[in-house]
């Protein structure tokens, strides 16, 4: 039987705003040999000057337009998708991650990790997790989602941090330093984890650091979802370097 020459074992179609900066490299860099990415922007406007009800309105058009993308990379034929924006897979608690994630399946027929589902799921992978913090980028009111979505799969919420970004490439521009700060702020000895949401803003390096430094498992959402797509297409390769989710789940 043909294969595709460069993507041999799976073809990955990436589903990412187009104003998202940081999904195509960060999971270019988690792609074994043999696994090549297909990016599919979502058509969004960049907005000024966000408050908690622009953000809501401006990933819901994120949303509605999320379907093209999907039918537009359905043309090359993956095996697979891999969701590269997060805020509405936690809309509505896990019904509303489950409908959201059966209405791409839908459209693309074929499975999607989103990333709501990956890093409940990369929780269960370290074990022992009851207690966490998170930090986004989104408005208060979006974080409440993803607490709500958290709390709904066992886990308690001790703290999290809204950056409440003002248009969606300022995410991107985030920067280590201030990541750390918030990291420092959420951490504490009552927390068995660190969790960060919010696709373009760019922690997998930070993640993995802190991770180190401190003992505990430290969560950016790009590579929970990558390694979940990964591992639900029964590819097992481990990925050095980004965290010990990849190198040993």
């Amino acid at each position: 039987m043909m294969v595709d020459i460069l993507g041999s074992r799976k073809l990955m179609g990436v589903i990412g705003p187009s104003t998202n900066t940081v999904v195509q490299p960060d999971m270019e860099r988690m792609r074994p040999s043999g696994i090549t990415n297909h990016y599919s922007r979502i058509f969004v406007t960049d907005p000024v000057a966000l408050s908690d009800e622009d953000f809501f309105a401006g990933t819901q058009a994120i949303s509605d337009n999320t379907m093209d993308a999907v039918r537009s990379v359905m043309t090359c034929k993956p095996d697979y998708l891999v969701m590269g924006m997060s805020a509405v897979t936690f809309y509505g608690g896990i019904a509303g991650g489950e409908r959201f994630k059966k209405q791409v399946e839908e459209v693309a027929g074929i499975d999607v990790s989103i990333g709501s589902e990956s890093l409940v799921a990369a929780l269960k992978a370290y074990g022992g997790i009851k207690k966490l913090s998170f930090v986004s980028p989104y408005f208060p009111a979006a974080n409440a989602e993803v607490r709500n979505y958290l709390e709904e799969s066992g886990f308690e919420v001790a703290r999290d941090v809204s950056l409440k970004c003002q248009c969606w490439t300022d995410i991107a521009k985030v920067s280590p330093e201030r990541l750390t700060d918030v990291l420092a702020e959420l951490d504490g000895p009552d927390v068995d984890a660190l969790l960060q949401v919010g696709t373009n803003l760019s922690m997998v390096d930070l993640a993995a650091e802190t991770e180190a430094r401190l003992g505990k498992p430290v969560i950016a959402i790009n590579a929970a979802t990558y390694w979940h797509a990964l591992r639900a297409c029964a590819i097992p390769d481990k990925i050095e370097g980004l965290g010990r989710l990849l190198s040993e789940f």
